[in-house]
């Protein structure tokens, strides 16, 4: 399908469904009871716009790793100018280059195994595609035919390909910051406390402005691991790579794994999650009970919402929210009864949610009584994760030997905590 065809399908498709839902709501006011026909016919339409999120949500990580990259050449870049003003330049590579080399080769291969399930590898840069070679999986061809009477002249077609349930994960990685370390733990510090400029007449006594303050934050490396059995024989005779099948498997449910953890994780033995109780984030009520609407029907909660957080964090915010709850803004409008979500396409840009692009996180919980469907802010600056040891797998082929089994060990350390709260914030349904 061209861009054109694409982009022609998505607007007429919104402008049918502003209609349709313009009318669906009108049939309920007057009748108090949606009709049937227009309720299918609003469900087909938002399949269909539903059927190019995928797309966008490409096109949004793609935004927000562009962000994310701008950032960090820029404070990179700062810390080179303040090096530069302080120490001269050696002839060879300093330890610092080095371990910063050895960094940017362990963050690409980490960004490339979460970007190629998120964005597909073709969307991959070079480098992180390179990073991806030393895992391709070999095949090895096996036909299968055991009919006696001459099922062997016309053997049966065997597909060397596994059918599997789609695994959804929270691209959690495209949102926050990640920073890679040698150590247990890392340490950030805060400013805790801040003074208060104060007006002085000429000659007037001045005393101390007291109350700047610092303090810090650690943010420990919890550990992930799989231990999986396998037969001897399944990994001789299998028309499959198990071995890398089972690396495969191993690496979606670390993915898995880390994005609920980041999402909701008790930060008990996991990393503490931006939306557990934990966070401190605060909170704003949508005003209507279950729902993210208000009693009118609009988004007057999601604008509040927005409108609650400091002005410099919106600059790089994002709504994060599931696909279903996605289903419920679409249907909302603001005051001057204009939807408040809105298809990008058309400009080459990711759609939005009153004007800020929004990321698919299915670990969100969904609309209901007392639940926070929706979370808004700069994730960059309020969250930080930190990669200890990246996934490493122990072939065992002893502990095992005397059941015909080998052991495949897998072992992962990353951490996450919320650093900022102020910078995110939640919305709650009303109970």
């Amino acid at each position: 399908m061209s861009d054109k065809t694409a982009i022609e399908q998505v607007m007429t498709a919104f402008e049918e469904f502003k209609a349709t839902n313009d009318a669906a709501i009108i049939e309920l006011k007057k009748k108090g009871v949606n009709d049937p026909i227009v309720t299918e016919k609003l469900g087909k339409i938002e399949a269909t716009l539903a059927s190019f999120e995928d797309a966008n949500q490409k096109a949004t990580a793609a935004v927000l790793e562009a962000k994310k990259a701008a950032e960090e050449e820029k404070k990179h870049v700062d810390e080179l100018e303040e090096k530069l003003n302080r120490l001269s330049i050696a002839g060879a590579a300093s330890p610092e280059a080095k371990a910063a080399e050895f960094k940017s080769k362990v963050n690409a291969w980490a960004r490339a195994v979460v970007g190629a399930s998120t964005m597909g590898v073709v969307n991959l840069t070079a480098d992180q595609q390179k990073a991806l070679k030393d895992i391709e999986n070999e095949y090895k061809a096996l036909s299968v035919s055991n009919d006696t009477t001459g099922g062997y002249l016309a053997p049966s077609e065997y597909v060397r390909e596994i059918i599997k349930s789609v695994t959804e994960i929270s691209p959690v990685r495209s949102l926050v910051r990640v920073r890679t370390t040698a150590s247990k733990s890392i340490f950030l510090p805060k400013r805790t406390g801040q003074f208060a400029a104060q007006w002085v007449a000429e000659q007037g006594t001045r005393s101390e402005t007291d109350g700047l303050r610092y303090g810090m934050w650690e943010i420990p490396t919890h550990e992930l691991y799989a231990l999986i059995d396998i037969s001897e024989q399944n990994l001789e005779d299998s028309a499959f790579d198990m071995e890398s099948e089972i690396r495969g498997e191993a690496s979606e449910q670390f993915m898995l794994a880390e994005g609920t953890a980041v999402v909701v994780g008790d930060s008990v033995g996991k990393p503490q999650g931006f939306m557990h109780s934990s966070a401190g984030l605060a909170e704003t009520v949508s005003g209507s009970a279950a729902t993210i609407a208000d009693a009118d029907g609009q988004a007057n909660g999601l604008l509040t919402l927005k409108h609650a957080i400091k002005t410099a964090y919106t600059r790089n915010a994002a709504w994060v929210l599931n696909r279903t709850t996605l289903g419920s803004v679409r249907k909302l409008k603001d005051a001057d009864k204009g939807y408040i979500w809105m298809p990008g396409i058309a400009l080459g840009k990711p759609n939005t949610i009153d004007g800020d692009p929004y990321v698919e996180v299915p670990d969100m919980p969904s609309e209901g009584a007392g639940l926070y469907p929706i979370a808004y802010g700069d994730f960059l600056r309020g969250y930080t994760m930190v990669d200890r040891i990246q996934m490493s797998m122990l072939r065992d082929p002893y502990t095992q030997a005397t059941s015909g089994n080998i052991r495949f060990m897998f072992r992962r350390r990353l951490g996450g905590q919320v650093v900022l709260a102020e910078a995110m914030r939640k919305l709650k349904c009303s109970t």
